[in-house]
């Protein structure tokens, strides 16, 4: 699910290997944030305890096609005495991904006000956004249609390219998948961009 960002871009090939991008990782706080970060970096499961800070991790991925992508991820606390700081760490960024608990239907508005702040902030006008619904292996779990009308993702208007992809950090379901379409809707924007430079 998304805004139309799927088909895959003819210009990939041409990318080099090299490059590497810095990613913020935000959400409320017990999403699952820290756990996508080390499944992540280690492919395995890591038990967490809370962030008070930010938990800061180079990851090399291997995506599709043989690319090979340098990550650098940054991982907010999410309790609310530490959402003011997430600007701090969106500035600059080339994506950002915001983790939900799928379970959590409760919170689900309180999500929702955060992600559309840090999405509609003036600096992060067109950053890429990668919702992951988390926590999809569970019996009780929004479905995500469901997840994206809860966080009316369609009201991020056409300047925020967003994809929505269910997972399951645990085990880590989805997530590289996930990855794929945030560094192909980067790689569009920088292309559009530097197109836009072109024309002045």
């Amino acid at each position: 699910m998304g805004n139309g960002l799927s088909e895959q871009p003819s210009f990939l090939s041409s990318i080099p290997f090299f490059q590497s991008f810095h990613i913020a990782i935000l959400g409320l706080d017990s999403a699952g944030k820290t756990t996508v970060l080390y499944r992540l970096q280690f492919n395995e499961f890591v038990n967490t305890v809370p962030t008070k800070g930010f938990n800061a991790e180079k990851v090399k991925v291997s995506l599709g096609g043989h690319r090979t992508v340098t990550f650098h991820f940054w991982d907010v606390g999410g309790q609310e005495k530490l959402r003011p700081l997430w600007k701090s760490y969106t500035r600059c960024t080339d994506g950002i991904i915001f983790v939900v608990d799928s379970v959590d239907s409760e919170r689900m508005e309180e999500a929702k006000t955060e992600l559309h702040k840090i999405a509609k902030t003036s600096e992060n006008q067109g950053v890429p956004l990668l919702v992951v619904a988390n926590k999809q292996d569970l019996r009780h779990s929004l479905g995500l249609a469901e997840i994206e009308k809860l966080l009316a993702l369609k009201e991020l208007g056409p300047a925020t390219p967003w994809h929505l992809q269910p997972a399951c950090a645990i085990i880590g379901d989805g997530l590289r998948d996930g990855l794929e379409r945030l560094h192909d809707m980067i790689l569009k924007r920088r292309k559009v961009l530097r197109q836009q430079r072109k024309k002045r």
